[in-house]
C-alpha cells in the first residue's frame, strides 16, 4: 500500500464496502488495469472500520483461485484439450473414436499409477457405464490423472473437493513426446502423384500397440455396450420377431437410432398442472412451438431435443427420419403424425436428455370427444422407449378421469419408471397440502394397483417465487429438498442410460420369446382342413384359457405375458393358421443371448481394471 492507500501491489482496489448486520462486510473488489470481473469477499470484519489491508486483498485472489474439481475439469484450457486430443488419437488404436478398456490399460500405464488409481480413474471418467471412452471422458480421466499424480485421493467425492487450480500441473505421461513426435513424423511422409502435389500416408497404428493390420475395423465390429447389443439383435432377436410378427402385435422392430438415442423424460397430467411449465423450469426458456396456458394448451405430443439451432419439425418429416427413434410412431397413421412434432434447439440439458411433452389428458365433459388417433397406444408406445415417466398432479385437479385411469393403465410393465409429481403446491397452505397428498394417495393407490408406495414429489416447478404466504417457511424448505430430490433424478438419468437400453433389450427379448410360444401354441391348436374359422374364433374367445396353457407348459412367469384384450384386438385380424409352428432353434439361440452372451458382453466392456 502506498502512500495514499492504494493497493497497487496487487493490481486491485476496494471500490465497495457493504455492512450487513452489523456483523459481516462484503468487500467487492476491482482490479486495476484490467478487464477481469469484480471480486466479492464475505467475511466478518470490525464494524467501525472500513480500511481493507493487503493481506485481506491476497485472501480474495486466494479465493478466486480455488475451484471445485468438476468445475477444472469443465475449464481445461484451449491448449490443454489440443494436447488431449492429440493423445486421444494416439491411443485410439484402431481410430474409431473411443478408446476401449485395451487401449486404456497400454496408454494410462504411461502415468505409472497403480491399478487401484486407475480404476477410480475409469469409474469417474465412464460415468455412463458404456464401457469405452470418448474424447470429452478421456479429458476427464487425464484430469483426474493430473490430481492423481498431485497426491490427491481418487474417489467420486473429489469431484465436489475444492482445489488450487494454479497448482495442478499437467499429467506426467513417460516417453508421450517420444511418441507423438514418432507418430507426426510417420504422418507427414508422402508421395507425390501425377500432378506433383502431395499425398499424406496413413498414420500407424500407436507404437506401444501390438502390430495389426492398419486398416480399420469392420463396421459390425464391436467396441461398446450399445454396439453389442444392435448386433445380438440383428444376429439372434430379430429374426424371432420378424418370424411371429412381434412387430405386428407388440412394438415394431428396432433400428439402430432407437440403440442411440438420448434417454428420455416424458410428462403426464391432465390439461394445465404444469408440463409445459416443468420444461421451461428445467431449460430456463422456453422451446419452439410451447404454449402455456390454463386451458388445452399442447393439443400435440411435442418431443423437445438437441439441434443446431431453434426450429420445430412435423410429424411426418420426423417420423421418415432415419436419424431419430421415432419412425415407429408411423404405425398409428397420419392422424396422429398431424399432431407430433419435434422442437429442436441447442441447450446443453438436452444435450443429455430428451423430454417429451404431451397433450393433456381430458376428464369430465371433454372426455366425450373423441381423439383421432389411438392415445393410449401412443403413450404405450413413448413408455417402452423413455428412462423416466413424470405423473403431474395439480392440487385442485386430483380426480383421475377415465381416459387418464385408462393411460395409466397403459403403462404397465413400466412401474420402475413412474415418478408422481404434486406440482403447484404453494397455492394450498399447510393443512390443505396434507389433506391432498393423502388424496392424492388414495386415488393413486386404486389406480396403479401396486403394494408398494409410489414416490411423491411436492413442489412448485415454475419460475415464479414460492408462495411464502401460504406455505410459510417450513413449507418453503420442503419445497426445496423435493426438488432437490427429483433433480437428483433426473440427473442420474444420462448415467443410467446405458444400464437403461440393457433393461429395455432384455425385457423385450422376453417378451418376444413369450409371443413366439403363444404364436407357435395358437397355430398348433387350428385343425388341418375343416372348421378353421369356428376353431379360430373359439381360441380368441377362449384366450385367456390359452396363455395359462402355455404358461404351465413352457413354466413362463405369468406377469410377463400381454394384456389379453389388446393381443385378441390385434389377433382378430389374421388368420392363425398362416402364423409359424414352434422353431426350437430360434427360442435356442435367445436364451443362449439371455444367458450367456450378454453377461459375457457385460463383463467385456465392465472397467479394464476390475
Amino acid at each position: 500500500m502506498n502512500g495514499n492507500g492504494a493497493e497497487e501491489e496487487v493490481g486491485i482496489k476496494p471500490v465497495a464496502v457493504q455492512i450487513q448486520n452489523g456483523e459481516k462486510e462484503s468487500v467487492i473488489c476491482t482490479p486495476v488495469n484490467s478487464r477481469s470481473p469484480p471480486l466479492v469477499l464475505c467475511c466478518p470484519l470490525q464494524t467501525n472500520t472500513h480500511h481493507i489491508t493487503s493481506e485481506t486483498i491476497q485472501t480474495v485472489i486466494q479465493l478466486r483461485k480455488m475451484k471445485t474439481v468438476s468445475d477444472w475439469i469443465d475449464s481445461c484450457s484451449k491448449e490443454q484439450t489440443n494436447t488431449y486430443h492429440q493423445w486421444f488419437n494416439l491411443a485410439d488404436s484402431d481410430g474409431d473414436g473411443r478408446i476401449t478398456g485395451n487401449d486404456a490399460t497400454k496408454f494410462f500405464a504411461l502415468s505409472n499409477l497403480s491399478r487401484s488409481q486407475l480404476k477410480q480413474v475409469w469409474a469417474i471418467a465412464d460415468t455412463k457405464r458404456q464401457g469405452f471412452l470418448g474424447l470429452q471422458e478421456f479429458v476427464t480421466a487425464m484430469q483426474l490423472v493430473s490430481l492423481a499424480q498431485a497426491g490427491y485421493d481418487i474417489s467420486y467425492d473429489i469431484l465436489k473437493t475444492e482445489i488450487d487450480s494454479e497448482n495442478i500441473k499437467p499429467p506426467v505421461m513417460e516417453g508421450i513426446d517420444a511418441l507423438v513426435a514418432k507418430t507426426k513424423s510417420s504422418t507427414t511422409n508422402s508421395q507425390p502423384d501425377e500432378l506433383g502435389t502431395s499425398q499424406p500416408q496413413p498414420s500407424p497404428p500407436s507404437p506401444w500397440v501390438a502390430p495389426k493390420s492398419v486398416k480399420k475395423l469392420p463396421l459390425n465390429a464391436v467396441t461398446s455396450i450399445i454396439d453389442g447389443l444392435k448386433r445380438l439383435y440383428i444376429q439372434k432377436l430379430k429374426p424371432l420377431e420378424v418370424t411371429y410378427r412381434f412387430n405386428d402385435f407388440v412394438s415394431p422392430l428396432l433400428t439402430d437410432s432407437d440403440f442411440d438415442a438420448k434417454p428420455m423424460v416424458m410428462l403426464l397430467g391432465q390439461y394445465s398442472t404444469g408440463k409445459t411449465t416443468f420444461i421451461k423450469h428445467l431449460l430456463r426458456c422456453d422451446y419452439p412451438g410451447a404454449h402455456i396456458g390454463p386451458e388445452p394448451t399442447t393439443d400435440r405430443f411435442v418431443v423437445v431435443m438437441s439441434g443446431p439451432d431453434e426450429r420445430s419439425i412435423p410429424g411426418n418429416t420426423v417420423a421418415v427420419d432415419a436419424a431419430m427413434p421415432f419412425s415407429g410412431l408411423t404405425t398409428f397413421g397420419g392422424s396422429f403424425l398431424s399432431k407430433f412434432q419435434c422442437s429442436q434447439m441447442p441447450h446443453p440439458l438436452l444435450d443429455e436428455i430428451t423430454f417429451v411433452d404431451t397433450p393433456g389428458v381430458l376428464s369430465g365433459e371433454k372426455q366425450r370427444t373423441q381423439r383421432s388417433y389411438d392415445f393410449t397406444g401412443v403413450i404405450s408406445w413413448f413408455a417402452a422407449k423413455c428412462d423416466l415417466i413424470l405423473l403431474l398432479f395439480d392440487p385442485h385437479k386430483l380426480d383421475i378421469s377415465d381416459e387418464f385411469k385408462r393411460v395409466i393403465g397403459s403403462l404397465r410393465g413400466h412401474d420402475d419408471k413412474i415418478r408422481v409429481v404434486l406440482n403447484k403446491a404453494d397455492q394450498i397452505d399447510t393443512q390443505q397440502l396434507m389433506r391432498v397428498y393423502g388424496a392424492l394417495m388414495w386415488s393413486l393407490g386404486k389406480v396403479l394397483n401396486t403394494p408398494e408406495v409410489v414416490r411423491v414429489y411436492i413442489g412448485s416447478f415454475n419460475d415464479k417465487p414460492i408462495t411464502e404466504g401460504f406455505v410459510g417457511p417450513l413449507g418453503q424448505e420442503l419445497f426445496e429438498k423435493e426438488q432437490n430430490d427429483l433433480l437428483a433424478d433426473l440427473v442420474d438419468i444420462p448415467r443410467k442410460a446405458c444400464d437403461s437400453r440393457i433393461n429395455e433389450f432384455v425385457k423385450r427379448a422376453r417378451s418376444a420369446k413369450i409371443h413366439a410360444h403363444i404364436i407357435s401354441h395358437l397355430r398348433n391348436e387350428m385343425p388341418a382342413i375343416m372348421g378353421k374359422a369356428k376353431a379360430q374364433q373359439r381360441l380368441i374367445d377362449e384366450l385367456e384359457d390359452e396363455f395359462k396353457k402355455v404358461q404351465r407348459e413352457f413354466h413362463l412367469p405369468a406377469g410377463d405375458f400381454p394384456n389379453v384384450e389388446q393381443f385378441r384386438e390385434v389377433l382378430s385380424g389374421y388368420s392363425i393358421d398362416k402364423f409359424e409352428k414352434l422353431k426350437p432353434k430360434m427360442i435356442q439361440a435367445v436364451d443362449d443371448m439371455l444367458g450367456y452372451e450378454i453377461p459375457e458382453l457385460l463383463k467385456n466392456f465392465r472397467n479394464p481394471y476390475d
